[in-house]
């Protein structure tokens, strides 16, 4: 499978798109610390696990990938359960 790179060298590390339930103060995030996402395998369980009222939210993500402030992040591409 193939994945996309956003950092500087392409062979350091390869992000992937995943499914998983992340821990946001507020919807309106493009992207999330990777101590605030839990990958799962798939939406049915990231689904069952979110909890909008404590702030977990199955998502569609990116990465993980590191900002230029050396942090590892995740880039939400889609929240399923706003």
């Amino acid at each position: 499978m193939r994945g996309y790179s956003l950092d500087p060298h392409p062979s350091i590390s390869v992000v992937k798109e995943v499914f998983a339930v992340v821990r946001i103060p507020r919807i309106k995030r493009e992207r999330v610390p990777a101590n605030n996402v839990e990958v799962v395998e798939d939406l049915d369980v990231a689904m069952e696990k979110s909890d909008p009222s404590n702030h977990l939210y199955a998502a569609k993500a990116l990465g993980p990938s590191r900002s230029s402030e050396g942090m590892t992040l995740y880039y939400i591409l889609e929240m399923y359960n706003t």
